[in-house]
């Protein structure tokens, strides 16, 4: 009889324990979104930047891309070559009349010859964020696409992982006035290395509306689309092409009230109402909204906003936060 009644209560003990772990798995937590490669460590869009992005366990890994003059999708922050090389000393007078060396203007060849490094400004020649990684040391490269997705799908075989990808079409329209359709291009690598559905483990994104409206509908691309935005915007239009946004920080927290509070937006409700995906940005420990520690940011966005992901340039210090302090929803 006493063995009867201890293996009830040891039954018991067992589902209470289970029980009480069940919020904690069977949550869906936000996703964590490595914004440029762990870009805070490493410079930017680099490869080892994107290792480094796998190591501190980000779910997705950014690329934004853009074209090479022989038609390459190379993976870097902007059009222009000549804040994060040394494009103006490998190729002096290959500026444009704006002073500026556009990726669209170099094959992929010579762009492999430059040099990467942190971002820097180029009137004064001094980095962005002035405590990371220094200016011109070590070797960086950049990278195709395609060689980016074969890093991360590689360290997924390795590692038993399913990080995923999460590119941007940059400036379509400028692309499409050069004279080069990059939409197009990006859709077919993402496709030659099985990026085609919705289920994939990928989010495509893009600032220009027309042109996220062309992907879905002209081009009849089915991943997740996810509506970058800086300004207003008609959230019931974007639900109707996009699976989500990706806000500026600034559009969900407007300000801080005169006790020291957020001030949000309804931004997050109404997208959230029409079913929308939200990824806003940017996190930079190192680059804080005025009046906000990073705790409070992120305890802002996650638990009071209630967003759905975060693109962060501190990929670690969001996994932490994401892990241990993100309320059940």
């Amino acid at each position: 009889m006493r063995g009867i009644i201890m293996k009830k209560l040891l039954i018991s003990a067992i589902f209470l324990i289970l029980g009480g772990l069940m919020p904690l798995y069977a949550k869906e937590l936000p996703v964590n979104i490595a914004h440029r490669g762990a870009c805070a460590y490493l410079p930017e869009h680099t490869l080892p930047a994107k290792a480094l992005a796998y190591g501190m366990e980000a779910d997705y890994i950014e690329q934004d891309v853009v074209l090479t003059k022989d038609g390459k999708a190379l993976v870097i922050h902007d059009i222009h070559l000549d804040t994060v090389t040394d494009v103006a000393q490998k190729f002096p007078g290959r500026a444009r009349d704006d002073g500026r060396y556009y990726a669209l203007d170099f094959t992929l060849a010579e762009i492999k010859t430059l040099k990467a490094c942190e971002r820097f400004d180029i009137a004064s020649g001094t980095a962005v964020f002035a405590g990371r990684f220094p200016l011109w040391k070590s070797d960086f490269r950049l990278h195709t696409l395609e060689e980016e997705i074969e890093l991360i799908q590689g360290l997924n075989k390795s590692t038993g992982r399913n990080v995923g990808i999460y590119p941007e079409i940059k400036d379509p329209a400028w692309h499409r006035a050069q004279g080069y359709d990059i939409s197009p291009v990006v859709i077919r690598i993402l496709a030659d290395y099985g990026y085609t559905k919705a289920e994939d483990n990928i989010y495509l994104q893009c600032f220009d509306f027309e042109e996220l409206k062309r992907i879905r509908h002209e081009l009849k691309c089915e991943l997740k689309l996810i509506q970058l935005t800086e300004e207003d915007f008609d959230v019931a239009a974007v639900a109707s092409y996009a699976n989500g946004i990706g806000p500026w920080i600034k559009q969900i927290i407007t300000d801080i009230d005169a006790n020291g509070r957020p001030i949000l937006s309804d931004l997050a409700t109404s997208a959230k109402a029409h079913g929308l995906k939200i990824h806003p940005y940017t996190f930079r420990a190192d680059s804080l909204p005025a009046g906000m520690s990073a705790d409070q940011l992120l305890e802002t966005l996650f638990n009071q906003a209630g967003v759905d992901g975060i693109f962060s340039d501190f990929p670690d210090i969001s996994r932490d936060f994401i892990r241990t302090r993100v309320k059940a929803k």
